[in-house]
């Protein structure tokens, strides 16, 4: 088996020429704090021990592998769905929070604060902040409160102070820059849990390294379900893209075809140039004088005008491949799963299933091929928003 291009990005926290740590002074020592912290929790057998018994018990790891076999039938190829959406809290999302939870709270830190999108990370985050006995803030964009209204419902119930972003285009850059301001007055006492593979290093190692659990049990469920043991294509929604790290690290070794997709408002990876943006150097939409660009997409979670540093670095080694879809596309990918296979997957992961829709329809995919895709998360928390705009559409 190949050496897999995703390794431990070293001190300097480089993938290739992408990543590092651009944050102001008062930072620094936090972000090293938390490499140092998670380097020991990483090695120590305890640590590893006690997050599988909670993802075990507590998220109902491992989700399951689904066959598709109505929906391959009507697109012509071997469809599997690696399951994310059957998670505690609906999504991949609790797989990084639980491991950061643990870390904080192994460094002593009393308090998780988050920024959040679609909300499932704030959820996620309040949630393993419920289970620990610990204080949540959860930043969120006033236009993404809006369209999450449950999300921001369930993280209040759980005991999470949400509190809204009203500056630039009130979304999820917006409320991650909120989070790290946040961050640089209580640094001391808060554990700032990044949801997803962005921001300074470590935190795009540390989360791919959570979230790794998907690409792991998927790649050995596949080596039981078929015979080459190996899915020919591997595919992933790519916002920062946690979920999507997190399945290629268990196939980047592998002969398997990598694809991310990404929402065709966004599209760091497809349209975007280098620069720096909360605090790593990656690809990111920005205009002639590198002042970053709002992004647009249906989907709450993948609103963000960039992608992770690692992402960066395998679309420019050519190990994985990076597309994009329209608006109109993910509605109907999700109704189409919805019709075909009884799952209502969110947004976020109907980007995936969109691109290896219109894939099978243009015959870019060889006979017999089996395409793995991670549904990242489940589409209750869009019902409103999806009835809203089929109603539009109609």
């Amino acid at each position: 088996m190949a050496k897999s291009p995703m390794g431990d990005p070293g001190l300097s926290g480089r993938f290739g020429r992408f990543g590092g740590r651009y944050v102001p002074e008062a930072l620094a020592p936090a972000c090293r704090a938390v490499e140092a912290g998670f380097r020991d929790a990483w090695a120590d057998p305890e640590f590893r021990a006690e997050l599988s018994r909670l993802l075990a018990e507590y998220c109902g790891r491992p989700t399951p592998v689904t066959r598709a076999l109505r929906l391959s039938e009507e697109l012509g190829v071997r469809v599997l769905l690696k399951r994310e959406d059957l998670n505690h809290t609906g999504s991949h999302k609790l797989n990084n929070a639980l491991g950061q939870a643990l870390l904080a709270r192994r460094m002593g830190k009393r308090e998780l604060m988050a920024e959040t999108g679609a909300g499932q990370h704030g959820v996620a985050t309040a949630t393993a902040a419920a289970l620990l006995g610990m204080k949540c803030t959860v930043y969120m964009g006033e236009v993404d409160m809006a369209r999450q209204e449950l999300n921001v419902y369930r993280m209040e119930t759980l005991g999470a102070q949400v509190i809204p972003v009203r500056t630039g285009a009130r979304t999820l850059k917006d409320a991650t820059s909120e989070a790290f301001r946040h961050w640089v007055t209580r640094a001391d006492e808060s554990h700032y849990c990044l949801g997803s593979v962005l921001g300074p290093h470590p935190y795009p190692w540390i989360v791919r390294e959570f979230q790794s659990v998907i690409g792991i049990e998927a790649a050995a469920q596949c080596a039981q379900l078929l015979a080459g043991g190996v899915p020919d294509i591997v595919v992933a929604c790519v916002g920062g893209g946690s979920n999507a790290a997190g399945t290629f690290a268990g196939f980047a070794s592998s002969q398997a075809r990598l694809v991310g997709v990404e929402g065709a408002g966004g599209a760091g990876a497809t349209n975007g140039t280098l620069g720096v943006l909360h605090g790593s150097m990656s690809l990111y939409l920005q205009d002639d004088a590198g002042q970053v660009l709002e992004a647009h997409s249906v989907a709450a979670g993948l609103d963000y005008p960039g992608l992770g540093p690692e992402h960066a670095h395998l679309a420019e080694l050519g190990r994985a491949d990076y597309v994009t879809v329209t608006d109109e596309q993910v509605l109907d990918a999700a109704g189409q799963l919805a019709r075909l296979e009884g799952i209502f997957p969110a947004l976020e992961s109907a980007h995936a299933l969109a691109w290896v829709a219109q894939a099978a329809r243009e015959r870019q995919f060889a006979p017999d091929s089996t395409v793995l895709v991670t549904v990242s998360g489940r589409g209750d928390k869009d019902a409103e928003q999806v009835r809203r705009l089929d109603r539009e559409r109609a």
